[in-house]
């Protein structure tokens, strides 16, 4: 099993409330923690502890920050050739409020993260031609992610885009990218709409797959997760569980789905499985350490009966 990451770090300052601010509103806050944060770093964390073989490819700032972030990956055997340290910017930073209802909000400064280029990728080629998944998200430059697919669907690896945070695709060819994996408000973004727009998800999805990407696994959170290709869709029902927290729940999924499609395993059997690593993450506060390892979700998938 091995996942390459096209990826962003950023470091989390976070904190509760005991509802989300209103535009313009101030709140006291509490419980102020730093941790890890970042979606590529993220998904290298939750691929890693499932047991594949991880490689990260990104842009990191020479601090303090950027240090932490690497002996992260060490800890957590991922493997740091394809991570490169500037002086040009500092290393990503979130801000994150969350509420007592398990809800969020973030603002990102990408930092150093807006540095990764296509020559980062072409100087890590051999991670990507090691990898069987090669997954990229949207904290990071759109043209350099899709520089990357490109690159790796040349290889014939899969190739998976989360397209997070969302922006309109619809102008982009896609048709090396054999997964795109938004959340259902982020679907609506990719393609040009309102998120609250009066479309079905399958109409969504269609739309989305005129960009000439496969297939589109659109996660619904506590609704499951529904396959979409040209010619049918599937419904994927979601583990019911009580959310703690469901910051880094995308991301978890994103990890887990590519870690399964990496085994060789059915597609349908991938979301599966992703969305009980996905949901198992949510009953954890932060991302990081929220993550479970493989032995921990299979005990919880043995356990399981869904709807009971």
């Amino acid at each position: 099993m091995k996942v390459c990451i096209i990826g962003s770090y950023a470091k989390a300052l976070v904190m509760t409330s005991n509802r989300i601010p209103l535009a313009g509103e101030t709140l006291i806050g509490y419980d102020y923690r730093e941790t890890y944060g970042g979606k590529g770093s993220d998904m290298a964390v939750q691929a890693a502890r499932l047991g594949a073989d991880v490689s990260y490819i990104g842009v990191v700032g020479k601090d303090s920050f950027g240090s932490e972030f690497i002996d992260l990956m060490e800890k957590e055997g991922v493997k740091t050739k394809g991570i490169r340290i500037t002086e040009e910017k500092p290393t990503g930073v979130g801000f994150i409020v969350k509420d007592i209802n398990a809800s969020n909000v973030i603002v990102v400064d990408m930092g150093a993260n807006e540095l990764i280029c296509s020559k980062d990728i072409e100087e890590n080629m051999d991670l990507i031609k090691g990898a069987d998944v090669v997954l990229a998200q949207l904290e990071i430059p759109i043209d350099t992610a899709l520089y990357a697919l490109k690159k790796a669907k040349e290889l014939n690896k899969i190739t998976i885009l989360n397209p997070a945070p969302a922006v309109s695709l619809l102008n982009y060819d896609l048709s090396f990218v054999d997964i795109i994996t938004p959340n259902e408000t982020e679907a609506r973004i990719t393609i040009g709409e309102l998120p609250k727009v009066s479309m079905t998800h399958r109409e969504v999805a269609l739309k989305l797959l005129t960009t000439g990407c496969k297939k589109v696994i659109m996660t619904l959170g506590g609704d499951g997760v529904d396959i979409h290709t040209k010619e049918s869709s599937k419904h994927v029902e979601a583990y019911k569980i009580e959310v703690v927290d469901s910051n880094g729940a995308g991301d978890s999924f994103n990890a887990s789905l590519s870690v399964a499609l990496a085994t060789k395993t059915s597609e349908e059997e991938a979301v599966d499985y992703a969305s009980a690593v996905a949901g198992l993450c949510c009953t954890k506060w932060e991302t990081v350490p929220s993550y479970h390892t493989a032995e921990e979700v299979e005990a919880f998938r043995k356990g399981y009966r869904k709807g009971k």
